[in-house]
């Protein structure tokens, strides 16, 4: 069912896969840039059937940064060039209508913040000034005439964006709407000004132009709009015109994750089915489908008639075509940085693809063709083996292990990292199609590297923990945070993790699972009413081991991405892990923990303690082959990074070479 052709009003799409709009950061002055255009282009060929650009600005206080615009008669050709060229494609494409409201960050640039009220913004601190009436008819007037130029420059269809907590939200949510106006208290004054956006788009357009509405299913707010508004207002919007909802979740602003790693895959998909119960349109399902059979069993159970790909299609472009024809997808591991870049207004980048904005780079054929050997099979040396065996390389990799993936293993184990195993798949197949020479169980020395006779080595060997133990411990198990998540037991009830960066803290919620229910348990426990929903969701938080988490600094987690950070810290919070800012361990004993922080000691009870005091690269190899003319350093052997930092440095390197 998934490339089933499907009718949108008058327009049809070749498929059910909409990539939807994505905030990229690549645009110039709200223009259409090459890269937008390069980007594009790519994911059209790779078989997506309707793409949809945006966010994009309706009026001048939305131009800023990297956002793409359509406020002015004057961007029409840029965006002709887009339509243009995915259009050649086959593909479809929408552009996404937005004014941002309270969550603008316009104001840095000088720029107003207009919102329904004064309610400060949670993402910038900052208070917007309340829209006048005569501002609210000049803001219909403004997505009237962006939805014009749209149509003027070739695209397939217009959406309208009331999702996220932007502006048409804002109106209708009573949480960002204290008007005692025609536009606020009510249902239906609250729906007015969103109903008002479409009448005018509807006008602009014609009457055989496609609109969608890319509609929050539930806003997940204290106090915002219910989801029964939700349903009432898709009604009202189908009335005035629309021919497609894309339906996604909350707002950015909520505590219930909606794209993070430990949100089991298509969890939102209800909120779809809910709208497409209502609508006679066709209903898209949004968040957290990055498999082919996800999408499917959507799709077939009627939950939706389409389903958006976003992060699926940034790590791999050629998603859907390897969905329909065979090949292993490169999934979106879930790790969030893609987010993070646009927090720190950067450009988006994605950890497993180092071409995501960079689709023009011309990888050449090598020349001349060298004899290469690679040592470790993480994913810093994976990405560099199969990049120069694709650029003709005579590649071979030694990996010590019995299988590829070094610390990616064990970097998979904590909860809601499950999305990072696949990256390992994907690579299986690639060292397959590329015919790199894979000799697993491989511990290299020095003297065996300069006996093979390589033209270049390269050594990605990995990092090691580090071992030294900053403090007297006597009487007590001390195992490392990376053996634990390998699987080695952990004795008694009291445990004691040093260090709260990533790997203490992950470590400390993969022990905190331990002793809780599992997932089947829990359902048929709520389904039979064996407990109440209260104590089953206690006995889900609540394990067996009683963790405490001690760290120098004044925040944990500081080595994270602040788009997978803040959940990090409230999971901890619902677990009860005790957390020791600003702490030193004194020294250990069978007796206790002596910690000293500014109120001076305290002793806490321990059985084991877990070490995570971070991790040294391991570059002994690299070393030892100095004397030699072409050995390179890469990955964590370098420097322990990041995962983006592995591979984009090592895409960069077997490009070089």
């Amino acid at each position: 069912m998934l490339f089933d052709p499907i009718q949108i009003h008058n327009l049809e799409v070749r498929n059910r896969i909409v990539m939807p709009g994505f905030h990229l950061n690549y645009a110039h002055q709200g223009a259409i840039t090459d890269k937008l255009v390069n980007f594009y282009e790519a994911r059209a060929k790779g078989g997506t059937g309707l793409l949809v650009v945006g966010g994009a600005a309706i009026e001048p206080n939305g131009v800023f940064s990297g956002w793409i615009s359509m406020h002015d008669d004057s961007l029409i050709n840029s965006h002709q060039r887009l339509t243009t060229a995915v259009k050649s494609k086959g593909a479809r494409i929408g552009l996404q209508l937005m004014q941002q409201g309270r969550y603008s960050a316009a104001f840095r640039e000088g720029f107003e913040v207009l919102a329904p009220s004064p309610v400060r913004s949670r993402l910038t601190g900052f208070m917007p000034r309340e829209l006048s009436i005569d501002e609210i008819h000049k803001m219909v007037a403004y997505f009237g005439a962006a939805a014009r130029r749209a149509r003027e420059a070739g695209y397939d269809l217009v959406e309208i964006s009331s999702s996220a907590g932007y502006l048409v939200n804002q109106f209708l949510s009573p949480f960002t709407n204290l008007r005692q106006d025609e536009y606020g208290g009510s249902l239906e004054n609250r729906m007015r000004f969103g109903l008002e956006v479409i009448a005018e788009v509807r006008r602009q357009v014609g009457p055989d132009y496609p609109i969608s509405v890319r509609l929050g299913g539930k806003d997940f707010m204290p106090g915002g709009t219910n989801w029964k508004d939700v349903l009432d207002f898709a009604v009202e919007l189908e009335k005035a015109g629309v021919n497609m909802f894309n339906v996604t979740g909350g707002w950015h602003e909520t505590p219930i994750p909606q794209l993070n790693g430990e949100v089991p895959a298509g969890a939102f998909s209800y909120l779809a089915s809910r709208i497409k119960n209502r609508v006679s349109v066709p209903v898209v399902a949004s968040n957290r489908i990055s498999s082919p059979q996800v999408a499917e069993q959507i799709l077939l159970s009627g939950q939706a008639d389409m389903v958006s790909v976003a992060r699926g299609n940034l790590a791999d472009p050629s998603w859907a075509l390897k969905a329909q024809q065979g090949g292993t997808i490169r999934k979106c591991i879930a790790c969030m940085v893609c987010l993070d870049q646009i927090f720190k207004g950067n450009s988006v980048i994605c950890s497993v693809n180092p071409l995501c904005g960079n689709e023009n780079l011309d990888i050449a054929a090598a020349q001349p063709k060298k004899k290469i050997l690679v040592v470790g099979a993480g994913p810093a040396g994976l990405e560099a083996a199969t990049t120069l065996a694709e650029r003709g390389h005579q590649v071979t990799v030694w990996e010590k292990q019995a299988a590829i993936g070094g610390q990616w293993r064990i970097a998979a184990v904590p909860p809601g990292k499950g999305d990072f195993l696949p990256l390992l798949s994907y690579y299986e197949e690639r060292i397959a199609h590329t015919g790199v020479d894979l000799i697993l169980g491989k511990n290299a020395t020095a003297e065996e590297i300069r006996a093979w006779g390589a033209d270049a080595v390269i050594i990605a060997s990995g990092a090691v923990p580090e071992s030294r133990v900053p403090f007297s411990c006597e009487n007590v198990e001390v195992v490392q945070a990376w053996d634990v998540l390998a699987g080695k037991p952990v004795k008694g009830r009291h445990i004691v993790i040093v260090g709260g960066g990533s790997v203490g803290c992950e470590t400390a919620l993969y022990l905190a699972e331990k002793g809780t229910l599992d997932a089947d348990t829990a359902r048929f426990m709520l389904i039979h009413e064996v407990e109440t929903p209260e104590e089953i969701r206690r006995l889900l938080l609540n394990g067996c081991y009683h963790i405490s988490i001690v760290e120098q600094q004044k925040t944990l987690a500081r080595d994270m991405n602040n788009a997978t950070r803040w959940l990090l810290i409230k999971n901890l919070n619902m677990a009860g892990i005790n957390v020791f800012n600003r702490t030193m361990v004194e020294g250990i004993t069978a007796a206790g923990a002596v910690l000293k922080n500014d109120d001076g000691l305290q002793n806490i009870e321990v059985d084991t303690v877990v070490l995570a005091l971070g991790s040294r690269a391991d570059n002994s190899l690299y070393e030892a082959l100095s004397d030699q003319p072409e050995v390179y350093l890469l990955g964590d052997a370098r420097q322990p990074g990041k995962i983006h930092e592995a591979i984009h440095e090592a895409f960069k390197l077997a490009c070089s070479l």
